[in-house]
C-alpha cells in the first residue's frame, strides 16, 4: 500500500511540473505582434482604398474600405489628418505614422496608347475591304484620342465594332470595345478619319544642287501616299543612287523618275577630249563642250584646231566619241601637230594614175 502511494505521489509531481512549463514554452513560441505604421505611398487595382492598403499590421480591419480610389491610371494624395480621422473609429490610436504628412495613392491599370487604336482600325479596315495591307494603312483620325485606361486585369485585344469604311474616301466611321472592361464602356469610343494607302518612297535627306550626284547617305525611305508617288516613283534607294537632279531640290522632298537624270560627266565650257574612230583609224584631239551631258548623251563640241562643231556622244568624264557617221575626217584630223592617233594595218586599195593624153610616158630608170 505504502509503494501504491509513492507512485501516486510520483506521477502527479510529473504532471504539474509539466503544466506550469507548458504556458511558458508557448509564450515563447508567440510572435512578437508589430505596431500598426502608415505606408507612405500605396498602390492598388480597386476602385476602393482599404485600411490594409494604408496601414501594415492592420489586422483584422486591413479589408474596410475608408476612401475611393483615383482614377485608372492616375495617382493623388492623401493628407495625414484625413488618414487619421479615417481610421479612428477602427481603434488604430497607437499607428505609427512615421512623421508623414501624407499618403501617395496609385491606381494601376492597363494603358491603350493611341497608336495601338491606330493599328487596331487599320487591321479592322484592311481585313473588311482588301484593299491594301494593314502595315501599308496610314490612319488619320479627325480628333487625337487620349491613352484609354481600363483595368489592369482586363488582358483581351482591342476591337473595333460597327466599322463602316468608304473606299472612294478612304473616310471610316467605327466603335472600339475590349470585352470585360467596363472603365472603357464609360468613357468615348466612338472614333472617325481616314485609311490612306502608302508606300515606301525615296526621299532626300538633303538639300541637292542640279547634276549632284545622289549618294546613300543623301536619301532616307519614308512613307508617303500612294497618289503621291505616281507611276514614275522610286519604290527603292538604288534606283536614285548615282543619278542626279535635273534642277536644285529641296530636302524632304520625294524623288520621281522625271526628276533624275544621268549625272553630267561632260559640263558646258570643259575642255574634254575628242575620239573619232574608224575603221582602222583612231584620232584624239582637244574640244570645248558647248553643252552638258551625261552617260550616253550627245553633246555639242567645238573642235579646238578646225574651229568646227561637231556632235558627239558622251562615253566617260571628259570624253566625247565622235562617230564616222557625225562628221567627215577632216573635221577632226587638222594639219596640227597636236592632233594624235594611229593607223591601224588595213589592206588599202592603190589605183595607177595614167598621164593625161599626149604627154609621152616617162622613161624607165636604167638599171
Amino acid at each position: 500500500m505504502m509503494n501504491v502511494t509513492i507512485r501516486v505521489a510520483a506521477l502527479l509531481s510529473a504532471v504539474l511540473v509539466s503544466a506550469a512549463a507548458q504556458p511558458q514554452a508557448s509564450a515563447a513560441q508567440l510572435p512578437e505582434l508589430q505596431p500598426p505604421m502608415l505606408r507612405s505611398s500605396v498602390s492598388i487595382t480597386g476602385a476602393l482604398v482599404r485600411i490594409g492598403d494604408l496601414v501594415e499590421n492592420a489586422g483584422t480591419v486591413g479589408s474596410v474600405p475608408v476612401f475611393r480610389a483615383p482614377d485608372l491610371g492616375t495617382t493623388g494624395t492623401v493628407g495625414i489628418d484625413r488618414v487619421l480621422e479615417a481610421l479612428k473609429p477602427f481603434g488604430l490610436s497607437a499607428l505609427d505614422t512615421r512623421g508623414l504628412s501624407d499618403v501617395v495613392v496609385t491606381r494601376r491599370s492597363r494603358a491603350i496608347h493611341p497608336d495601338h487604336i491606330k493599328a487596331a482600325l487599320a487591321n479592322a479596315i484592311s481585313t473588311q475591304t482588301g484593299a491594301a495591307r494593314a502595315k501599308d494603312l496610314l490612319i488619320k483620325l479627325d480628333r487625337q484620342p487620349q491613352t484609354l485606361q481600363v483595368e489592369e486585369a482586363v488582358t483581351g485585344e482591342l476591337q473595333v465594332k460597327h466599322l463602316y469604311y468608304d473606299p472612294r474616301t478612304g473616310r471610316f466611321d467605327a466603335t472600339l470595345d475590349l470585352p470585360g472592361s467596363e472603365a472603357l464602356r464609360r468613357q468615348a469610343t466612338r472614333i472617325t478619319g481616314a485609311a490612306v494607302a502608302t508606300v515606301e518612297a525615296v526621299v532626300l535627306a538633303r538639300a541637292v544642287a542640279r547634276g549632284e550626284m545622289l549618294r546613300p547617305t543623301d536619301v532616307v525611305i519614308e512613307r508617303r501616299p500612294r497618289t503621291e508617288l505616281g507611276a514614275d516613283g522610286f519604290i527603292a534607294p538604288d534606283s536614285a543612287l548615282g543619278m542626279a537632279p535635273r534642277r536644285a531640290l529641296a530636302a524632304g522632298q520625294l524623288l520621281r523618275a522625271s526628276d533624275l537624270m544621268k549625272p553630267d560627266l561632260v559640263t558646258r565650257n570643259d575642255l574634254v577630249t575628242l575620239v573619232f574612230e574608224t575603221p582602222g583609224v583612231t584620232v584624239s584631239t582637244r574640244g570645248k563642250a558647248n553643252s552638258s551631258g551625261g552617260e550616253g548623251e550627245t553633246v555639242s563640241v567645238t573642235n579646238l584646231q578646225s574651229k568646227r562643231i561637231i556632235q558627239g556622244v558622251v562615253t566617260a568624264p571628259g570624253t566625247v566619241r565622235v562617230s564616222a557617221t557625225a562628221v567627215t575626217t577632216s573635221a577632226v584630223l587638222p594639219t596640227d601637230p597636236t592632233v594624235t592617233g594611229s593607223i591601224r594595218s588595213t589592206p588599202v586599195r592603190t589605183e595607177i594614175i595614167r598621164p593625161a593624153s599626149g604627154l609621152a610616158p616617162s622613161a624607165e630608170p636604167r638599171s
